[in-house]
């Protein structure tokens, strides 16, 4: 402001003397009269723009001032829907715990129908919290197993005790505890469109019994059915395992089916074992793709105590059935070995058929008395090994269709078909 003045007295001096220099009478006069008027313009026009200075130092004032309030609500608004997130998410997490042990305390009851009940609250709950599932499964799984007894078959005598009569009824309604966890399995692990379906997740069921399971069209992780029992009839047909699978020294007692079911042997353990695994009942592998890349492809040991299926498989992996016992027949027709398949110490008790059955890598195949030519169909396979261990009676010749391609006859074609050529 002390600035604007001097300028415009100094204007104003300026014009008074500097303009009217020389000037006399009556032009003096109106010389330095137009002096001071523009001296007054000078001011008028001074004042004025400071006014709009100071209007506009206010205005910005004002709108820091309104800024900075803003900002501070906004940042107290953030940090009470912060607090208030981090206070549903505690609620939901301490409801979810009360959930959860409350269902787990009710599947440890020693009623049936509180067991079921606990059942029923953990399959609401995985199906509510998504982040809860596997753990849950994991409950489940434990729960089928614990020690089961089943309950006798058939009405119980009339001179049957009391006991007696309480502890069938206990049996059959634990049977259907069970069942009822079974379906929440296979209900949630089978691939649908809508929201039932819980991917991704791994199955434990060593050592459990497991009562005419049905695990079809399902997608799994990697599971582990060692030493499991198998009652009733068993389904895994069209079913993907995704990791490891694991069977070992499981019991199946009745037909089992895998038919179409792919495994793709991914992860830190991508064995397939079927080692030491009993078979009773008419087993059904047809179109399975076994993938075991770098890995095993494992029925070593197997007992196959019916006819046994592998029509169409594919074995993407070492496979290894050595030692092995078929008590029936089995199919190996159609069927794709793209590595080792070992077949060294298996026994065939009946007849085994390999027709049209292809061998990328290597193979060997017993050599003991018993497997005479006549247990083995293996018209039309086709290997690359030259040097495989066929069962006796049978030779590998070159194919006179494709190059570095063997096909299997039985030696005493391959004698006859000499012979005539001579």
């Amino acid at each position: 402001m002390f600035g604007l003045v001097v300028l415009i007295a100094a204007s104003v001096v300026a014009l008074w003397w500097g303009a009217t220099r020389g000037l006399e009478g009556k032009e003096l006069v109106t010389a330095r009269l137009d002096a001071l008027k523009v001296g007054l313009s000078l001011g008028v026009g001074g004042g004025g723009l400071f006014a709009l200075y100071l209007t506009w130092r206010r205005q910005r004032a004002v709108e820091a001032t309104l800024a900075h309030q803003l900002q501070v609500a906004a940042d107290t608004k953030a940090h009470q829907e912060r607090v208030a997130a981090d206070a549903r998410e505690d609620a939901t997490a301490r409801r979810i715990t009360e959930l959860y042990t409350k269902a787990v305390e009710q599947l440890g009851s020693d009623k049936a129908p509180v067991r079921l009940g606990g059942v029923y609250a953990l399959e609401r709950l995985a199906q509510d919290n998504p982040s809860q599932r596997q753990t849950i499964v994991n409950v489940l799984c434990s729960y089928l197993g614990m020690p089961y007894q089943p309950p006798a078959v058939g009405p119980l005598t009339p001179e049957a005790s009391m006991d007696e009569q309480l502890d069938q009824r206990e049996r059959v309604q634990e049977r259907r505890v069970r069942l009822t966890a079974q379906r929440v399995l296979t209900t949630h692990l089978a691939r649908s469109a809508d929201d039932r379906f819980w991917p991704g997740l791994d199955l434990d069921l060593t050592g459990a019994y497991l009562i005419d399971f049905a695990l079809r069209n399902c997608e799994v992780g990697a599971v582990s059915f060692e030493q499991a029992t198998f009652t009733g009839k068993t389904w895994f047909d069209d079913t993907t395992f995704t990791g490891g699978a694991a069977f070992g020294l499981a019991s199946f007692h009745d037909d089992v089916s895998f038919r179409r079911a792919t495994f793709n042997g991914s992860g830190i353990d991508a064995r397939i074992t079927f080692e030491g695994t009993v078979f009773n009942g008419a087993t059904y592998f047809a179109d399975a793709t076994f993938t075991a890349k770098n890995d095993y492809i494992l029925f070593m040991a197997a007992n196959f105590n019916h006819f046994a299926e592998f029509t169409g498989a594919t074995f993407d992996g070492t496979a290894v059935f050595s030692h092995a016992t078929f008590t029936s027949g089995a199919n190996f027709i159609e069927a794709t070995f793209t590595e080792l398949a070992d077949f060294g110490h298996t026994r065939f008790s009946e007849t085994v058929a390999f027709l049209d059955t292809t061998f990328q890598g290597l193979v060997n195949f017993p050599e003991t008395p018993e497997s005479t030519s006549s247990k083995f169909m293996l018209e039309g396979v086709r290997t690359s090994d030259s040097t495989a261990r066929w069962p006796p009676g049978w030779t590998a010749v070159a194919d006179e269709d494709e190059a570095g391609i063997l096909r299997l006859v039985r030696s005493d074609m391959q004698e006859t078909s000499t012979a005539a050529t001579d």
